[in-house]
């Protein structure tokens, strides 16, 4: 039996989830999926220029799995950048931490992120930022979504 995936922990999700070469049309491009724990890893080891250990615990996982999150991101940007490709980011096995007390995170609240739930057959997505259910698709069946908890 394979043992179950930990879920890496992440600070926040993204406030932008979509990036592409300037002057094509989408239609024309490919794809490459970030995950979020890729994504989480590229900005504390690339960004923040933390040591290896000290973004293991941070994301609470083993030193190897850093490495291994840290190495298919940076092959799938890689990918992105010397093909022409789209990168989107979502999805992933992660965790975010609770808030706890007054001003924890600059009036945003960190901890499990909001959901626009199908009324039709129940399906769940992650509400982005800005982005009102009322005005987002389900995946599944195309009905609008409604804000769930």
């Amino acid at each position: 039996m394979v043992r179950p995936i930990k879920p890496r922990f992440v600070r926040a999700l993204p406030w932008i989830t979509y990036f592409k070469p300037r002057g094509f049309p989408l239609l024309n491009l490919d794809e490459v999926v970030l995950r979020v724990e890729e994504l989480e890893a590229i900005k504390l080891k690339d960004l923040e220029g933390l040591d290896q250990e000290r973004c293991a615990k941070k994301m609470k996982i083993s030193r190897g799995t850093f490495q291994r999150i840290l190495n298919s991101a940076r092959r799938k940007i890689a990918d992105a950048l010397v093909n022409g490709k789209a990168i989107r980011i979502e999805g992933g096995n992660y965790r975010m931490p609770i808030a706890r007390g007054r001003g924890f995170g600059r009036g945003r609240r960190f901890g499990q992120p909001n959901v626009c739930i199908c009324p039709s057959c129940g399906n769940q997505q992650v509400k982005v930022a800005g982005v009102p259910c009322a005005r987002v698709r389900c995946e599944k069946c195309g009905s609008l979504m409604v804000r769930g908890e």
